[in-house]
C-alpha cells in the first residue's frame, strides 16, 4: 500500500489523474494486443511459417515465460529507480520486442522475440498499478487498479478483433507492428503526464526480496498461476474451435474475440468492486464462477450463438486480475513493486500452463473442446489453494 506521505507529496488534480490513468491504460492496451492477438491468428501463423497450431501455442507460451522471468527480475533490479523512469524504459523495450517480432523470419526466431517481448510486461503493470493506487484513498485502490487494467480489457474488445481482422487481410506480422507503434505512443504519453516525483519513496533489491518471505504472497501467486490457467487454455485455442467444431467462417474469429472483450471489461470492473467490498472472500466466489463457465464451454462450442456467449463468459474471468493484484499489495508490506509485478508473472505462468496443457490434451486425441474440461480442472485446483489461503488468514488475522 502506498504510504500517506507518498500520496500527499504529489496530489494531482482530478483531470491530471484521469490523464495519467489514460496514459497508463494505453500501455495496457498495447500489451493486451501483443499478448492476445496471436491467439486469433493461430491458423494464419501456422500456415505462414509451416508449423502446427500446437507449435503456435508454444510461441504463446514463450511470451508468457518472458513475463514470468522478467517481472520479478526487473522489479528487483529496478527497485531503486523512480517509477516514471522505469515505466518509460519498460514500454520502450516492449516496443522494440514487438517490432522485432513483426520481422521474425522463422518459428525459432519468433519464439525468441516473443520471449524478449514478454520481459517488461509484468513489471509495467506492477509499477503502473502502484502509481494508480497511490493517487486514491485506500478503499478505492482496487478500482484504480482496474482502471489501469482497463486498457488490457479494451484491447480484448476493440484492439484484438481489429488487429486480427487487419492481419487476416494483410499479414499476421501487422499485428506486432501495430503493438510496437502503440507502445511508442505510450512512451510519449507517460513522458507528458507522469511528472517525476523526487519525494517518491523508493525501495532496494534486498527490501523487495522480503516479499517472498511471506506465505500469503506465495499462496496468492499460486491462486493466479493455477486458477487463471483455464482462461488461457480455452482462449488460446478458440480460433481452431470455431473453425473445426463450430464450423464457422474465419471471419467470426474477430467477433468471438470481441465477445471475449465485452466479458473482460465487465469482469475487470466487477473484480475491482467485489474485492473492495468483500476482500479475500470475493476471490473464492470468482473462482467458483470460473469453474462453472469452463465446464459449459464444450457444450456451448457446438453452435455459433452459444460459442459467442460462452466466449464473453470466459472473458469475465479477467475479474481475478484486479482482485489478486490488490490482494498482493495488501500482503506485501514494503515490497510493493516486486509483489505487484509478480502478479503478472503468476498470470503468465497460467498463460504458459494453460495452452501447454490444452495442447497436450488435443494432441492426445481428446478433441478441440477438451480445453474447457482442462481449464475447469485448473480453476478447481486454484479454488483449493484459495481455501488454504483463506483458512490461514482467519487463523492468523
Amino acid at each position: 500500500m502506498a504510504s500517506a506521505s507518498e500520496v500527499d507529496a504529489a496530489k494531482p488534480s482530478r483531470r491530471s489523474t484521469l490523464l495519467l490513468e489514460l496514459a497508463l491504460a494505453v500501455g495496457g492496451f498495447a500489451i493486451g494486443i501483443g499478448e492476445f492477438t496471436i491467439m486469433g491468428l493461430m491458423p494464419n501463423v501456422s500456415a505462414a511459417l509451416g508449423i502446427s497450431e500446437p507449435q503456435v501455442g508454444n510461441v504463446i507460451s514463450a511470451y508468457a515465460l518472458g513475463v514470468v522471468v522478467g517481472a520479478p527480475l526487473i522489479a528487483i533490479l529496478g527497485a531503486h529507480f523512480y517509477r516514471r523512469h522505469l515505466l518509460l524504459a519498460l514500454m520502450a523495450f516492449f516496443a522494440i520486442g514487438n517490432l522485432a517480432s513483426a520481422l521474425a523470419p522463422d518459428y525459432h526466431t519468433l519464439m525468441v522475440f516473443r520471449f524478449i517481448s514478454g520481459l517488461p510486461h509484468g513489471a509495467y503493470f506492477g509499477v503502473a498499478s502502484l502509481v494508480a493506487a497511490s493517487l486514491v484513498p485506500p478503499h478505492k485502490r482496487a478500482q484504480a487498479v482496474s482502471r489501469v487494467l482497463a486498457g488490457l480489457t479494451v484491447a480484448t474488445l476493440v484492439g484484438n478483433p481489429i488487429a486480427t481482422w487487419l492481419s487476416q487481410l494483410v499479414s499476421w506480422r501487422l499485428a506486432f507492428a501495430l503493438v510496437g507503434a502503440i507502445a511508442i505512443l505510450t512512451v510519449v504519453l507517460v513522458f507528458i503526464y507522469l511528472p517525476l516525483n523526487r519525494q517518491e519513496r523508493r525501495s532496494s533489491p534486498l527490501q523487495e526480496l522480503t516479499a517472498f518471505n511471506r506465505s500469503q504472497v506465495w499462496i496468492t501467486l499460486a491462486i493466479g498461476a493455477i486458477g487463471f490457467a483455464g482462461m488461457f487454455c480455452v482462449f488460446s485455442y478458440l480460433a481452431p474451435v470455431l473453425l473445426n467444431v463450430t464450423q464457422a467462417s474465419p471471419y467470426w474469429i474477430p467477433v468471438a474475440q470481441a465477445a471475449f472483450g465485452v466479458g473482460a471489461i465487465v469482469g475487470n470492473i466487477v473484480g475491482g468492486k467485489l474485492y473492495d467490498r468483500m476482500q479475500m472472500r470475493g476471490v473464492g466466489y470468482l473462482l467458483v464462477w470460473c469453474i462453472a463457465i469452463l465446464l459449459l464451454f464444450p457444450l456451448a462450442a457446438q453452435q455459433l450463438w452459444s460459442v459467442l456467449l460462452i466466449s464473453a463468459a470466459v472473458g469475465t474471468m479477467v475479474s481475478l486480475s484486479p482482485a489478486l493484484q490488490t490482494r498482493l499489495m495488501d500482503v506485501a508490506a514494503d515490497a510493493q513493486t516486486l509483489a505487484a509485478a509478480s502478479n503478472h508473472a503468476a498470470f503468465n505462468v497460467a498463460n504458459a500452463l494453460g495452452p501447454w496443457l490444452g495442447g497436450q490434451a488435443i494432441a492426445a486425441g481428446f478433441g478441440w473442446t477438451v480445453t474447457g474440461y482442462v481449464g475447469a480442472a485448473t480453476a478447481a485446483v486454484g479454488l483449493l489453494v484459495f481455501f488454504v489461503a483463506f483458512g490461514m488468514q482467519r487463523r492468523h488475522g
